[in-house]
């Protein structure tokens, strides 16, 4: 309404994955709003705390939002590339920003797919060196194009000998389980392996020698605040940096959903929503 000052009608805006927050707990106040203590509500199968209706997220037609969990998308990017960007771009951006990714930091990301394709894209524009995990030779020249400097084959036991040591931080991006022993002697001394693919209990063991050995960390990490999510678009704008997508009509996302479980997208499926129309 009249109070709303910072977008005005016409503006090309966008809403992550959060459409509030309690607003004043101290992760909120220090604009950490994904951790809020009295959870956020998130723009999808939840329950917003006003009005206790669902949210529907991508599937909904219209929102309405408060202004402060709103974000302006920069000029000039596609919108379409542009819309994952509050999802797969924040949650690789969140971690390279906390951990200081930059010109002379070394930085892997492990799995290429929705999450890793982003994190190569935003590591390199940020100026680190960038390297990427992966268990297929196929992805080499993809993996390239995206913005990967080096690429190790995981299953390559001489390649991953070449790297120990090497990482200030690891991205891990694998959604399911796996074993992070295997990467952990990479890391640098202090360097982090930041897990955001995967939610659940860790398999192997996790080993803590080359943690203690060499003062490593693992950690993890989800999306961004609201501030952070702003500043990430705003560089994505100055760099000309989207996800690469795949636009489908809503009559297809039975199919699409079934093609994501076998990763066969690159790299993000983008909803039609004017497909709707046609239902």
């Amino acid at each position: 309404g009249k109070d709303v000052k910072r977008f005005k009608p016409g503006d090309h805006v966008g809403v992550g994955c959060m459409v509030d927050s309690c607003q004043k707990c101290s992760a909120c106040e220090e604009g950490h709003e994904q951790y809020c203590a009295e959870i956020a509500t998130f723009t999808y199968n939840h329950v917003d705390r006003h009005d206790k209706m669902p949210t529907y997220g991508g599937y909904s037609e219209k929102i309405v939002v408060s202004d402060k969990f709103v974000l302006k998308v920069p000029d000039g990017l596609d919108l379409k590339g542009a819309a994952p960007l509050l999802c797969a771009g924040i949650t690789t951006w969140s971690p390279l920003r906390h951990w200081k990714a930059g010109k002379g930091s070394k930085v892997a990301v492990i799995g290429l797919g929705g999450l890793g394709h982003m994190a190569l894209k935003l590591a390199n524009a940020l100026g680190a060196d960038v390297t990427l995990f992966t268990r297929s030779a196929g992805k080499e020249q993809d993996a390239r194009r995206l913005g990967a400097h080096n690429v190790v084959l995981s299953t390559n036991k001489g390649q991953m000998a070449s790297v120990q040591g090497r990482f200030d931080l690891i991205i891990d991006t694998v959604p399911y389980v796996h074993d992070l022993n295997h990467y952990l002697p990479t890391l640098t001394i202090n360097g982090t392996l930041v897990l955001l693919g995967y939610v659940g209990d860790l398999e192997s063991m996790l080993s803590t020698v080359p943690l203690v050995m060499g003062r490593r960390s693992v950690a993890g990490s989800v999306i961004g605040g609201i501030a952070e999510t702003q500043e990430m678009l705003d560089f994505c704008g100055k760099h000309g940096i989207t996800s690469d997508v795949e636009v489908i009509k809503i009559q297809d996302i039975n199919k699409a959903y079934e093609r994501m479980l076998k990763s066969d997208v690159k790299y993000r499926f983008v909803i039609d929503m004017a497909s709707l129309k046609a239902t």
